[in-house]
């Protein structure tokens, strides 16, 4: 079949690979456009793919919130170096994935969770010339309060979810508390059971070692255990803007139904 000018000049702008290169793998795959972008990765041919394997640890973290404010979206687009998260392209792209996340039926994930015409950033790898891709995403649909905080360098962001509370300050103020003070859970009751049994242990062995006798050691190990919440339980934690507060009070009675964190380059838990 016919091969046409345009046809491989848009293959070679999508994949970086040489001219004469683009017109065999269009011919080599009936003119097919992404059998001849898989030819070429396969010849090693893309230079798409060659930066495949090359670390990411630069990006940005964007968001995206609904006009009524009941959806919102947290998204990594990673790339190899500050230099590159700093210009138009990467950053116009950066900005437009949270809210085409927020159109598809998805929570939270990774690239692998989204369609291909989502994800694919193979167009931009060959304009810029780095190895990049969507990493972590996390999205909120809810009839609450959404608080979002990305913080001033955008390479951490976090939305959060209120529940029985209609103050967007307060939803805010968490927000940026999460961003901040990173808790592994909102209370003490989703610590899991063996996590629980592995401090109150510890502390156990340290109360005795410290010749403590055991009617008061099970008190230290109590003592411990809620300050060991306090650390950890985004409700019991001390409030950044005013640590004479739990999180839990500023809420007046709200509750905080769930909480995202993405900060640049952490593994997918």
């Amino acid at each position: 079949m016919s091969i046409t000018a345009a046809q491989v000049k848009a293959l070679r702008e999508k994949t970086g690979a040489g001219m004469m290169d683009c017109k065999k793998a269009l011919s080599e795959s009936g003119g097919d456009e992404e059998k001849a972008v898989m030819y070429l990765r396969e010849k090693g041919l893309s230079k798409a793919a060659k930066k495949a394997g090359r670390a990411t640890s630069e990006g940005l973290v964007t968001p995206y919130v609904s006009e009524d404010g009941k959806t919102a979206v947290i998204a990594e687009l990673l790339c190899e170096t500050d230099f590159v998260a700093k210009g138009d392209d990467f950053q116009a792209f950066a900005a437009a994935l949270p809210g085409k996340i927020a159109a598809l039926d998805v929570t939270t994930g990774t690239a692998e969770d989204l369609p291909k015409e989502v994800a694919d950033v193979t167009d931009l790898i060959a304009k810029l010339g780095e190895n990049m891709g969507v990493g972590r995403f996390a999205k909120i649909v809810t009839d609450g309060v959404i608080g979002v905080y990305i913080h001033s360098n955008n390479k951490l962001g976090v939305i959060v979810e209120l529940k029985g509370t209609d103050d967007a300050e307060i939803a805010k103020d968490v927000a940026m508390h999460v961003a901040a003070m990173n808790p592994a859970c909102i209370s003490p009751d989703e610590l899991p059971a063996e996590t629980l049994a592995k401090e109150k242990e510890l502390y156990l062995k340290q109360a005795m070692d410290e010749g403590k006798p055991e009617a008061i050691a099970e008190k230290i190990v109590m003592g411990r255990l809620n300050k060991f919440y306090k650390d950890v339980c985004l409700i019991e934690q001390a409030f950044i803007k005013d640590d004479k507060q739990t999180i839990k009070q500023i809420l007046k009675g709200g509750t905080v139904a769930s909480f995202h964190r993405l900060a640049l380059g952490e593994k997918a838990e």
